[in-house]
């Protein structure tokens, strides 16, 4: 394949990639497809089934024995399709209260915390949900994020043990 910046040929390997595109700091993507220019240092990742690896991302989230921290609020609120607003009105707050949790600057309750990941756990995410949108996650607070490393195998994305 050729690069889409300077025209010269890439080399492409099977490898882990740290998926910040999804928002989240530290989610790793194990056995995927990265090509590279060797000349400019473009770099172009093949992720296949990615609605399958965000609901995989959002299961892992949901599971972890902590807190949410804020940038994995975002990720849960942006999984299932909400604005802000629509957040605000399925968690009982207002358009501000859900500002701060995602920013960092008013900790969720343990009630709201635990709502938020049943609602992920039993809600479908919308349809016409655009990728795009994770690129305007930014990853802010205090609260140490979840790390994960996830591997696509003919089953299915999984949590890899060895991330």
């Amino acid at each position: 394949m050729k690069c889409r910046d300077c025209g010269k040929q890439m080399t492409e390997a099977v490898e882990g990639y740290r998926y910040v595109e999804s928002g989240l700091p530290n989610i790793i993507l194990h056995g995927v497809k990265v090509r590279r220019c060797r000349d400019c240092g473009a770099q172009d990742v093949s992720i296949p089934r990615i609605a399958e690896l965000h609901r995989a991302i959002a299961s892992t989230i949901i599971r972890k024995d902590a807190p949410l921290a804020p940038e994995e609020i975002k990720y849960l609120r942006k999984y299932l399709g909400w604005s802000g607003a629509d957040f605000a009105e399925h968690m009982g707050k207002n358009v501000a209260t859900v500002s701060r949790w995602e920013n960092g600057r008013l900790a969720m309750s343990s009630t709201a915390d635990r709502l938020l990941r049943t609602l992920v756990a039993i809600k479908s995410p919308v349809e016409s949900y655009s990728v795009d949108v994770l690129k305007t996650i930014s990853p802010k607070g205090q609260t140490k994020p979840l790390r994960v490393g996830l591997r696509l195998d003919s089953s299915g994305w999984h949590e890899d043990a060895a991330a």
